[in-house]
């Protein structure tokens, strides 16, 4: 039962839905197992470039089940409107969407934002899509499941017994909280908005259990990275949900999974968005978020830019209980001078770093000398500069576990595998 998990070493955004991409070349199910329509994957290859935020990278190959697993907060519009614009550039969608999976609501978007506004700069940085209350109201067992959508009658008793429950809190809170939808008129929109997708709803434990048992390649998909884990990330500036290769069978329908491979994905360079610490943070920064192209694919917002961070990814593969790492975006780092990699932190409280935003931490920096040769179009290690060489193989030493794949560009033959 070979199966790959693809998890992300950081804060999200380091690259999963390329390599991903390049995986389910040979994978019959490419699987999301977490997160909903906060966080955006961008895909370049023969159709086009996409940025996708709840479809699985897997999508693009004919031969390969795109699964929403039960583990996700899933976006009802947003995802019609996704699988459209996939759909338009002449990709077929194989689809099966987990019954168990929540619904994330435009009330829940509402209730994200009002949060926000109230918090103002105390605010976690969330980008407003409504996750957070989504999860929330599964915790406090208020969620609305998607198989619901095929049962009308249930579907509208249950929104009415969440909206009963939720608005007088919402309206106490926040004055200018004016949702006055009824269940009725929930009911009959989200029947509207998911009639694209409703038949994909399953169980999708089931076909996953048949490919497994004809021995098929799965692939599982992760949202994000280690530094936003619902439990081991930079808490509270997390996300809402557990992000680690740990949870890829829960999440995906698959609780006994036993991955062959954990592929940990990190940026030859460090990036963030959202309220947290970046203790690695250039003083300069614009110049190379432009070039590297650091915009969030959900919001747009310009990330934070730093240098490799050993420490804090080294805690993420260990969280992620990576069998291997795929660097990315080596290729931005061409041309910069002043190339280091933070190999410690000096500070209070420095010896558990788990942590950063309680204590005044400042990194310590090794030099590495850097290379000005265009890498974009070297397709084997030995043909990188050997600067650039240098430089993914003392990451490589300082992270414990091998850097199988290094990416010199976004496209697919752009993949340099070990």
């Amino acid at each position: 039962m070979p199966s790959i998990v693809v998890v992300g070493a950081n804060w999200g955004d380091e690259g999963k839905g390329r390599i991903v991409d390049y995986l389910a070349a040979d994978a019959a199910a490419s699987i999301r197992f977490q997160g909903g329509n906060n966080a955006g994957h961008t895909v370049v290859n023969d159709y086009g470039t996409f940025k996708l935020h709840q479809l699985p990278s897997g999508i693009f190959n004919p031969n390969c089940i795109a699964v929403l697993g039960p583990g996700m907060v899933i976006s009802p519009e947003a995802l019609s409107k996704e699988i459209a614009e996939v759909q338009a550039t002449g990709v077929e969608v194989n689809l099966c969407i987990s019954d168990r999976a929540t619904l994330c609501l435009p009330l829940h978007a509402l209730e994200d934002t009002l949060e926000e506004q109230r918090l103002g700069d105390l605010a976690y940085g969330s980008t407003r899509q409504g996750i957070a209350p989504a999860y929330g109201d599964r915790v406090m067992k208020k969620g609305i499941l998607v198989g619901w959508l095929n049962q009308p009658e249930v579907l509208q008793e249950r929104i009415q017994f969440m909206l009963d429950w939720k608005l007088p809190q919402l309206k106490a809170l926040y004055p200018s909280c004016d949702f006055n939808q009824t269940a009725a008129e929930m009911t009959a929109w989200l029947l509207e908005v998911t009639a694209p997708w409703r038949p994909f709803i399953c169980n999708v434990t089931e076909p996953l259990k048949a490919l497994q048992q004809q021995n098929a390649n799965l692939l599982l998909e992760a949202q994000l990275g280690a530094g936003r884990d619902l439990v081991y990330g930079e808490y509270p500036y997390t996300t809402s949900s557990n992000v680690t290769s740990a949870y890829a069978g829960i999440g995906s329908g698959l609780p006994a999974l036993r991955p062959e491979r954990v592929i940990a994905v990190a940026k030859a360079f460090s990036s963030s968005v959202g309220t947290g610490t970046l203790v690695t943070a250039m003083a300069e920064q614009d110049a190379f978020r432009e070039n590297a192209n650091e915009f969030g694919a959900t919001t747009g917002r310009p990330r934070d830019m730093g240098y490799f961070d050993a420490v804090a990814t080294r805690n993420g593969v260990e969280l992620q209980a990576a069998t291997e790492i795929a660097l990315t975006k080596i290729d931005c780092l061409t041309g910069m001078q002043d190339l280091k990699i933070c190999v410690a932190y000096d500070g209070e409280h420095s010896e558990n770093p788990i942590w950063p935003q309680t204590a005044a931490l400042s990194p310590v920096y090794e030099q590495m000398p850097s290379w000005s040769e265009d890498i974009t179009g070297c397709r084997t290690f030995e043909s990188l500069p050997v600067a650039a060489q240098h430089y993914v193989e003392r990451i490589e030493a300082l992270m414990g576990v091998r850097v199988s794949m290094v990416s010199v560009g976004p496209e697919r033959d752009q993949m340099i595998i070990r």
